[in-house]
Formats: structure tokens, sequence, C-alpha cells
């Protein structure tokens, strides 16, 4: 075997292969060998049978591999392929007594022909091995080839894997070669070849092949059958990197970038801060006449960039982040983790963004819910939240305003507020008033929620999603939002949920999930017995009709 392509004969020639390889490969000699070995091994188990006690032994002086079969020395034989009788070991005159084992070289190879055709005239009888040997000098020559090949291959694999598993998360530089099944693309990384999967490819970008390309080393797949170095174009921290690359005071630890959000290819957001006040972070990241972010920007083959200052205040970073559109009022509910951003009307579409993608990126970046509302219909909102905080006896518009102002929106908050919060309203009149005027909040809810199916049944079209879960008691405007928000869209999907999870994806606590899961209940129930007295209704209706024409 000249080559590792060529045909292998298991020859004096396999040292020297073993030799070539582990030098060119970097793989252990004594791990090649020990491979080839078990190799033959276990090919010679399949032609000659498992339940020969077989070895396999690289003859270091010959480079060959020797194959051995070992017998047990008994006196009435139970197990015809490991066992010889003492009879026979005396009879041929072998030096073996009771209970010790007998070793048979298996000769195999075309060189040896004269030494097998020996032994099977003197041990064909007890050895039986002339019928495998031809099959396995075949089978042992094309298994050394194989694993050889599969074992330079493990090997190159591990190579690979250790040169690039502390790359994973740096830039890393290439030429693209091909494109593969799902347009994947193979790129040329040096020492071996990276993939560049459909799913981390920016939209709209395009390559050729011999076109240079920078990239995220993602991840180093070790047991990939492909290309184990796995790229992104799509992953933020492409963006991380490449400030990283551009600025060096990002390198040097002097700014700092707090967090990316990105939709690859369009627009990126990133927030950045400075340990050193006298070096401004924003400025540091935009570079002289802007050539530091721009450089970024051609990387990215046009990508819009925006460079928030972070704040340590939630209001302010989210007031910089929904930037370039100004903010003239924030609202923030903490315990929800949202704010309310109130911009002028005619800024509105500007802080949205095209297709919501402004806000979209600022709520990434911050971490906070977002709603943007406009002036004219946050006035809108706050005058009918003042009326609708008025409804509730006791409650003045002067108090309505007090109330909304400390966060109050809408009956069912001052209806799951603790007395104590509501004491502390200006003018309120203390804990007495305060526990009056929470009990006036839910006589309320259930007089409107009444309200509202009393004029549902005068209606002849269905009742939408949204409506069903305003039926359900103890269910307002607010919790609504929570519920879809969450994913519970209809009566049916809070009924499919358990407490537990309800209360933990809407945020609105174990007990009022319960409630409102009773509530659901209830509100089936009562819509079951009206369809039922409809139907009832109905057939009453065609019988009286039918009586009519008769």
């Amino acid at each position: 075997m000249a080559t590792m392509g060529a045909t292998p004969t298991v020859d004096t020639s396999l040292g020297a292969i073993l030799e070539q390889v582990a030098k060119e490969k970097g793989i252990d000699r004594k791990i090649l060998v020990e491979t080839i070995e078990a190799a033959i091994l276990k090919a010679a188990q399949s032609v000659f049978g498992p339940t020969r006690e077989l070895e396999a032994r690289f003859n270091e002086d010959s480079g060959q591999v020797d194959l051995f079969q070992y017998m047990t020395v008994v006196e009435e034989v139970a197990e015809p392929e490991r066992e010889i009788s003492l009879a026979d070991v005396e009879k041929h005159k072998l030096d073996a007594t009771l209970g010790e084992e007998l070793g048979f070289q298996v000769f195999w190879r075309p060189e040896d022909a004269e030494k097998a055709r020996e032994q099977d005239k003197e041990f064909g009888d007890i050895l039986k091995l002339k019928a495998g040997r031809t099959t396995f000098g075949r089978i042992a020559a094309q298994t050394a080839k194989q694993v050889l090949l599969q074992r330079v291959r493990d090997a190159e694999r591990d190579l690979i894997f250790n040169e690039y598993k502390d790359r994973k998360g740096e830039l890393i530089r290439g030429i693209v070669r091909r494109f593969e099944k799902g347009n994947n693309i193979i790129v040329d990384i040096g020492k071996t070849e990276g993939i560049l999967p459909f799913r981390e490819q920016t939209p709209r970008e395009t390559y050729r092949p011999g076109d240079r390309i920078v990239a995220y080393v993602k991840d180093i797949d070790r047991e990939a059958r492909g290309p184990q170095v796995i790229l992104s174009r799509s992953d933020p921290r492409l963006v991380e990197k490449l400030f990283e690359a551009e600025v060096p005071e990002i390198y040097e630890g002097i700014v700092r970038i707090v967090s990316v959000a990105r939709e690859p290819g369009a627009r990126s957001k990133i927030a950045v801060t400075s340990r050193d006040a006298d070096v401004d972070p924003v400025g540091a990241c935009v570079g002289m006449k802007g050539s530091r972010v721009q450089a970024v920007v051609q990387e990215l083959r046009g990508e819009k960039i925006d460079i928030v200052p972070f704040d340590r205040d939630p209001a302010r970073y989210v007031i910089a982040a929904i930037q370039p559109a100004e903010v003239h009022k924030v609202i923030v509910d903490e315990a929800d983790g949202r704010m309310e951003l109130v911009v002028p009307d005619e800024k509105l579409s500007l802080a949205i963004g095209r297709k919501g993608q402004n806000v979209r990126l600022a709520a990434q970046l911050t971490n906070w819910k977002l709603d943007i509302i406009s002036e004219s219909k946050f006035k809108q909102m706050e005058e009918e939240a003042i009326h609708a905080l008025q409804q509730i006896d006791g409650v003045s518009e002067s108090i309505a305003k007090s109330m909304y102002r400390l966060g109050f929106r809408a009956l069912e908050e001052v209806s799951e507020a603790s007395v104590e919060e509501l004491a502390a309203i200006p003018g309120l009149g203390g804990a007495e008033v305060a526990e009056r005027i929470k009990t006036q909040a839910d006589t309320t809810m259930e007089r409107l929620r009444q309200e509202r199916i009393r004029a549902a049944s005068m209606r002849t079209e269905p009742l939408t999603d949204r409506e069903r879960l305003m039926f359900i008691r103890g269910v307002g405007d607010r919790t609504v939002g929570l519920l879809e928000e969450a994913g519970y869209k209809t009566v049916e999907d809070i009924l499919r949920e358990d407490e537990d999870r309800l209360a933990i994806r809407t945020g609105l606590g174990i007990k009022k999930a319960r409630a409102i899961r009773q509530g659901a209940r209830d509100f089936v129930e009562s819509e079951q017995k009206v369809l039922e007295a409809g139907r009832a209704d109905a057939r009453r209706a065609a019988v009286a009709a039918s009586a009519k024409q008769a």
C-alpha cells in the first residue's frame, strides 16, 4: 500500500504508512496501531466467528498485523472453537497441560500461503480456519484502508475543533467557496472550511464564489458531519465585534457596549457607556467625521446604526433609545416592565418607525415593553380613565385626577389595590374611605359588566373573543391586555391553562389567576344556558309557525 488512496495489502509497508500518517496528521502512532489492531480483530470475528478467542497484534519487527487464536486445554471438548482436548495436545506433541491456553497463529496473508497449507494439514480438523482464510485476507485489507481513512478524518476534525474552539465569539475572515443545498454558503477560513447557514445570513446580502467575507464565529460543532465552524452574519454580536475592531476605546475597556438590538440588513441600535468621564462613548463609536461608524456600516452593507448613550435611569435610557423621535412624557409601570411614551402627533410615525421597527428595536435594546401614544390619544385616554374612576361612588373629579397621576388607570386597578395604597391618595380621606372606595370599585365593575351583558343580549351578531374576555367577572381592559399579550386570546385559552402558568405568564399573581379561571368557567356555563334557551325559543317559534300553517 503505497498511498492512502490505494487498496492496502496489510504487509511490511503498513509500519511505514503508520509512521507517515502519524507524522503528517499529528496523530499518536500508538493510537493508530491500536485502531488497526481493533479493526482487524473485528473483521476476524466477523469471518471466523465471534465465539473464537482471537487476538490481533501488530508486529513491530515485520510491520505486519498478526492474528492469533487461543484454545484452552480440556479433558473433554464442549466448545470446539475455544477448546482443545488433552488427547489432541498429546497426539500433536504440543507443549501444554490441562487448563492452559494454546496460541495458534492464523496465517492469512498471500505470502504465508505455504504455512497456511501446513497448518490446515496438521490442525485443520481442530482449528477449522481454511474456509475463511481467503475471505478474511480481502476483508482485512479493505478494513485497514477504511480504518486509517476514518481515523485520519477523525483526527483532522479533532485538530480543527481544538484549534477553533477558542475562537468562538470572534470575528473571522474568509473567502466564499461554494453554495450547498439549502442556500448554505461554504467559506474558506484558512485551515478548514466554515459554513454560513441560510438562517444566519442577512436578508438582501448576496455573495459569489471568491467574495471576501467577515463573519461572527457562532459555534464550533464537534459532531457536525460537514464543516464544524458555524458562522453568522445576522447575529447581533457581529455588530458588537465590528465596533470592537474599529474603536480602540472598546478594545481597551474604556467604552463598553451594554446592549445590542438588531434587525439584520435593516437597522441596529447599540447602547454604550464609558468608565472614563472624559471619554464620550457615543463620540468614540462615531469617530472623526463618522469614520468609525461608517466603517461598520460599510461592512454591514448599508445597515443603519443608532448609537445610544446608556443611562441607569430607565426613563432617560428609553428616551435615548427611541430617538430620533422626541418624547414629551413617560409613564413607567415597573411592576409590568412597561413604559408609555407620549409623543407629538406629528412625530408618532417617526417614533414607531417603518413597520414598527424603531419602537421594536428600542424595546429589545432596553428590555422594556414600550407603548407609543400620540398626545391627542393620550389626552383622550386620560379623560376616559378619569371619567371611569369618577363612576366609583365617593370619587370626585379632583380625586380621580390624583388617582390617575398615581397610576390608577382603570376600575380594576382600584379593585386590586391595597387599602394602604388607596389611603395614600391625596384628599381621599384615610383608610376607612379607601376601604369603602375599594368595595365600590368592585360593585361598579360588576354593574358595568351586567350592563354589557344586557347590551350583548340585544345583539344578533356573536360576541368577539375580546368581548367574551371582558364578560369574565373581575376582568377589565388592563387585564384583557395582559391576557392577550401572554397569548390568551379566548376564554377557552384560559380554561385550557393551569392556574400557576396563567399567573406566571401574565404576572397577575396566583390569587387573580384563580379568580379569572373561575370567572371563565362561570361565563361559559352562563353562555351555554343562554344558547340552550335560545334554541328552545327557536323550537317553540317553529312549532307555533307550523301550527298556524296547519
